[in-house]
């Protein structure tokens, strides 16, 4: 028998495959988000928000503060257009009030796809170490945000249909990016 080092490891599957931008951004296309609006956001950067910045299809617009992304994202949504918020998840409680005030007051399709800075592969946003990661879904179920976690590559197939129905209920998204994309 060889020894355990020379055992090749069976293929991942879609279920274990990391995440990929290209993907992401395919399922953004797909769901007709026209712009992102985006706080440089290091958990993203390099698979997501560098190939978003050059695609001919996407208007990326650089916020300075998460809260002004909200307002820009609620003028869209009255211009029947669509745009999704790319942040991380210090800058997403970091405007909660502007969530409050503007998503769920208003009831707006706010969509935002929030990286989870920090936290661990495999281990649950709640059970995480991070105490700023372990209350983010907490705050989103306490606010009646409609929230999902997306970890791998069998996740993005849920991108488009919760971003449709953002638009359609016109009530806020967030989904919740657990590890960094892959540059594709």
């Amino acid at each position: 028998m060889p020894p355990d080092s020379a055992v090749a490891a069976p293929a991942a599957g879609p279920m274990q495959q990391p995440i990929k931008g290209s993907s992401i951004i395919a399922a953004i296309k797909q769901s007709g988000i026209e712009f992102v609006v985006s706080v440089p956001d290091i958990v993203t950067a390099d698979g997501l928000l560098r190939p978003l910045a050059t695609d001919p299809d996407l208007r990326l617009v650089r916020v300075c503060k998460e809260d002004e992304g909200v307002g820009i994202c609620a003028g869209l949504s009255f211009c029947n257009r669509r745009g999704l918020l790319l942040i991380q998840h210090t800058g997403l409680l970091d405007s909660v009030n502007a969530l409050r005030a503007v998503a769920m007051e208003y009831s707006l399709p706010i969509c935002l796809m929030v990286g989870l800075l920090e936290k661990e592969a495999g281990v649950p946003p709640r059970e995480s170490k991070r105490y700023g990661v372990r209350i983010v879904e907490p705050i989103l179920d306490d606010m009646g945000i409609t929230h999902d976690l997306l970890e791998t590559e069998a996740d993005v197939s849920r991108i488009q249909p919760a971003l449709d129905r953002a638009f359609q209920n016109s009530s806020p998204v967030v989904l919740l990016i657990g590890r960094r994309p892959l540059a594709s």
